[in-house]
């Protein structure tokens, strides 16, 4: 029983995003110097970055999100543990009383534990994967979020380009003058903050 309960104690709820920012966009004029994030000027094209790490560590939806999501995970190892004992209970008690059966009483018995633990392990696979594409729709609506604030932040700003930088990644220096984390960060948590303040509204309204 334990080896068939096994797998739903790996569940990870992990929301990793490789890389999130990267917008060209050609039809910007590239000109011979760039707008720096603290109003100065560099040499080269109009480009910034943001902080993946950082964005993701501080931003509520992300937050939230995995918060809700281990909640989840931490109430269904719960519940599968007790449908186990419960059910690990049930053969022990069988199998003191076996010899007192019939054979058919006993074959009856044993069926049904069979059935109850097949009941048990479809139930597990169910729930990792209804667990796994929450998951997997939450990583999507964070994208959506992101890029669609980047998007917004963008036609205000005029960069070709938004690189999304962390530490071991494909960028190996960052100018920390270019960094917009900051920025980017102030509007997704206020746009998530107005979203949510709505839903209230519209939940009290109903």
């Amino acid at each position: 029983m334990n080896n068939n309960t096994s797998l739903i104690w790996n569940i990870v709820l992990s929301l990793a995003v490789a890389v999130l920012f990267f917008l060209h966009f050609s039809g910007k004029p590239s000109g011979d110097a760039g707008v720096a994030a603290d109003g100065g000027v560099v040499a080269g094209r109009k480009t910034v970055y943001v902080q993946v790490d950082s964005l993701l560590k501080n931003y509520e939806f992300f937050k939230d999100t995995r918060k809700e999501l281990e909640n989840k995970n931490f109430q269904l190892e719960n519940e599968l543990n007790t449908k186990g004992r419960s059910l690990q209970n049930e053969v022990q008690f069988f199998q003191q009383r076996a010899q007192t059966m019939t054979p058919e009483q006993a074959r009856s018995t044993e069926a049904q534990l069979m059935k109850k633990q097949q009941d048990l392990v479809a139930y597990r696979d169910q729930s990792a994967q209804a667990l796994g594409q929450e998951e997997a729709k939450k990583n999507e609506e964070l994208y959506k979020n992101i890029r669609s604030y980047i998007e917004k932040y963008n036609k205000e700003n005029g960069f070709e380009y938004v690189l999304g930088y962390s530490l071991g990644g494909g960028i190996l220096f960052a100018n920390p003058s270019l960094d917009v984390t900051q920025k980017i960060l102030d509007g997704l948590n206020k746009e998530y903050k107005g979203s949510n303040a709505s839903k209230a509204d519209s939940t009290k309204k109903k």
